[in-house]
């Protein structure tokens, strides 16, 4: 079934909200995605010609998925067939496939197949598009909202080509609701409503790019204003109590959202990090993921120069087990400004990795005998163990000693402290037992 025109469904257009009614019909008349579809690109040429092949839409919601996948079949005179990857399934495929060849051989129409929400598809739904796609059954464009990197099969994205969809701008969502309040066939026009300017920024910004969300929200704004009147920020608040939470668990909001989380921690913005952390708590995350990606924060970022830090974190993941929500929400965001405020250093974690590098570069010298474990007496007697000095045995809890192989040619010093909060100390320390081991 054709989604471009919605008579072909059997639904009167006027029975369909704004933002369906207000869906571009032509290149000319789309709004965004200037990236791709500047007039004379590759791109924008080869919609136009009806060339394009199979694509995958990427993007997050109400971006214009669905109505460039309407303007392409346009262009190419194409029957545009949807399912949902949610619903569908190899069967449903299958279907689609046998309805194309009779349509084609009937009408010579092609047909262009949309799978809506793709990234649902498993492995064997996404194979069985593969032999379509290679006889030229149909084309295909898949649209999602996840990374299709990650959620869609080599074999598929070698076979159709990723376009990413940027949200839509401010101005761009400003002349959509423009052409809304002016259109009196597929708009609102005919209430004659107008609207503040404070409202329009309100709409801005709780739709955040997302052109389906602000002209529904504008639909019903006109509504709840009586014609011919002004539509208010009072009256759209009322319409929007609050602001939907774009985060998918599973999803790039979700990644993008916890790597602002930690590098605001680590950058020590304090006020960055509660934001992105009020934004997970708010969205349902589990403390408990929060808390464990802190702890290793603790260790990489922040080490000794806090050794706290980790005390803290750790137990933060026991508190938040024990108490739950809301409550947990205090505890995270003191161990959250703790974290963020407190002197930061990676020192220990460059140790580790360089002292991991030698290893795997081979540089394996033999343990010193003074350091072998002499677990039998004849082991003594080739000289394990031989010459150990016990630093419990100096009042100053420390000999002078070499415990590093000789000659061993490995990459140290592989811990250099910085001169950040606690570790400053340390590092005072090493340097005066250096200058006593070399009796300066």
């Amino acid at each position: 079934m054709s989604l471009f025109d919605p008579g072909d469904r059997g639904i009167n257009p006027a029975d369909l909200p704004l933002a369906s009614r207000m869906r571009p019909q032509s290149l000319e008349d789309y709004v965004g995605q200037e990236h791709l579809l500047a007039p004379g690109s590759a791109i924008e040429q080869a919609i136009r010609q009806g060339k394009l092949g199979s694509v995958v839409l990427w993007a997050p919601p109400g971006c214009g998925k669905t109505t460039l996948a309407n303007i392409i079949a346009h262009y190419s005179d194409s029957v545009l067939v949807s399912m949902s990857a949610v619903t569908a399934g190899v069967a449903d495929i299958r279907k689609a496939a046998s309805e194309a060849k009779s349509r084609y051989q009937l009408t010579q129409k092609t047909t262009l197949l949309l799978v809506d929400e793709i990234h649902h598809f498993n492995k064997s739904q996404q194979d069985s598009l593969l032999g379509y796609l290679e006889d030229g059954t149909f084309r295909f464009i898949g649209a999602t909202t996840e990374n299709p990197y990650f959620a869609l099969n080599d074999a598929l994205l070698s076979r159709a080509r990723v376009l990413p969809l940027k949200p839509l701008e401010p101005s761009h969502l400003e002349d959509l609701i423009q052409a809304a309040l002016t259109d009196d066939v597929r708009g609102v026009g005919s209430a004659e409503c107008t609207i503040e300017p404070e409202a329009v920024e309100f709409l801005l910004q709780i739709s955040n790019g997302d052109a389906r969300l602000l002209l529904n929200a504008l639909e019903t704004g006109v509504m709840m204003t009586q014609p011919g009147t002004t539509v208010t920020l009072a009256t759209l608040e009322q319409v929007l109590q609050r602001q939907s939470i774009r985060y998918d668990k599973k999803g790039d909001s979700h990644y993008d959202t916890i790597s602002a989380f930690i590098k605001s921690v680590r950058g020590s913005d304090s006020d960055a990090a509660l934001h992105y952390l009020a934004r997970m708590i708010e969205a349902g995350e589990d403390p408990r993921f929060i808390v464990r990606r802190l702890i290793i924060l603790a260790s990489e970022d922040i080490g000794n120069a806090e050794p706290q830090g980790l005390i803290l974190a750790s137990a933060a993941l026991t508190a938040v087990a024990t108490v739950g929500m809301p409550e947990s929400r205090i505890i995270l965001a003191q161990l959250v400004t703790f974290l963020a405020e407190a002197p930061k250093s990676n020192r220990a974690y460059l140790a580790i990795d360089k002292a991991i590098g030698d290893i795997k570069a081979g540089k394996l010298p033999p343990v010193p005998l003074h350091l072998r474990n002499a677990a039998h007496s004849g082991m003594k007697e080739h000289g394990y163990g031989l010459g150990y000095k016990y630093p419990h045995d100096d009042p100053r809890g420390w000999v002078e000693a070499d415990y590093l192989p000789e000659n061993s040619g490995l990459s140290t010093p592989y811990y250099q402290p910085s001169d950040h909060g606690y570790e400053a100390k340390m590092g005072e320390r090493r340097i005066r037992r250096k200058q006593k081991k070399s009796g300066e």
